[in-house]
C-alpha cells in the first residue's frame, strides 16, 4: 500500500527529511508513505498556533490532495493527528486516511481511560472537535505550552510530557503530534504514539484487503 502525505504546515527540507524518517522507521512490510512539505506557496501557516492556523492548515491540506497526482498511490494521509481535510474529501481521487481517526479509535475500543496531551489550546480545542465528530469522547487532555521547536526535541517534549502526567495510574495518553518520538513509559499510563500506531493499522488493513506490496 502506497500512501501520499502531505505536511500540515510548510516545514523546509530540514524538517520534511526528518518526518520522511519517522515514517520509514514505522512503516510495517507492505506500507510506503511518501511525505511532501506542503509549502509556504500553499498559504499552510509555518507552525499551528491558533484556531486560524487549523482552519488555514485544514484548506491548505485539502488543496494539495485536490491537485496531487493520485497515479501510484493507494491512499492519502495528512501528515497531523488532527486529520485536516478528512470531513470533506468527497471530491478527492483516493482516500483520505486519518493519524488520528485510526489511533483514536483504536484506544477507545480497548474499554481503558484515555487522556491526551497537545502542544497547545488550539490543537487541544481542535482534537476535541476531531473526537466528537469520529463520536468519541474527547479525552482529558493536557495542554503542555510548548513552542513549535519543541516537536523536534525529543527530550523537551517527553520531559514535558512526563511531568504533565505523573499522577495517572493507567490508561493510554495520545500524543497529539504525529512528528515526535516518543519516550517508552515508564509506568501509569501508555503514552501511544499515534503515528506509529496508525501505521500498524493501516498494515493490517493492506494485509486484509490484499493492497500490500
Amino acid at each position: 500500500m502506497r500512501i501520499l502525505s502531505f505536511t500540515p504546515i510548510a516545514v523546509g527540507e530540514q524538517e520534511l527529511a526528518r518526518r520522511q524518517a519517522r515514517y520509514d522507521e514505522h512503516s510495517p512490510e507492505g506500507v510506503e508513505v511518501v511525505l511532501r512539505d506542503i509549502g509556504a506557496a500553499s498559504g499552510a501557516p509555518a507552525a499551528l498556533d491558533t484556531s486560524e492556523d487549523v482552519a488555514t492548515s485544514e484548506r491548505a491540506v485539502l488543496a494539495a490532495f485536490a491537485a496531487a497526482d493520485p497515479e501510484g498511490f493507494d491512499a492519502f494521509l495528512p501528515d497531523c493527528v488532527l486529520d485536516p481535510g478528512i470531513d470533506d474529501q468527497d471530491g478527492l481521487t483516493r482516500p483520505l486516511l486519518g493519524i488520528g481517526r485510526l489511533t483514536a479509535s483504536f484506544l477507545a475500543s480497548q474499554g481503558t481511560p484515555l487522556f491526551s496531551v497537545a502542544r497547545n489550546p488550539a490543537i487541544a480545542a481542535e482534537l476535541d472537535r476531531r473526537f466528537a465528530s469520529y463520536g468519541l469522547t474527547a479525552p482529558d487532555t493536557r495542554v503542555l505550552d510548548l513552542s513549535f521547536d519543541a516537536i523536534a526535541d525529543d527530550r523537551v517534549w517527553n520531559e514535558t510530557v512526563e511531568r504533565s502526567v505523573a499522577d495517572l495510574d493507567g490508561g493510554f495518553v495520545f500524543n497529539a503530534c504525529s512528528a515526535v518520538d516518543v519516550a517508552p513509559s515508564a509506568g501509569g499510563a501508555v503514552l501511544v504514539d499515534p503515528t506509529a500506531t496508525a501505521l500498524r493499522l493501516i498494515g493490517l488493513r493492506a494485509s486484509l484487503d490484499g493492497s500490500a506490496a
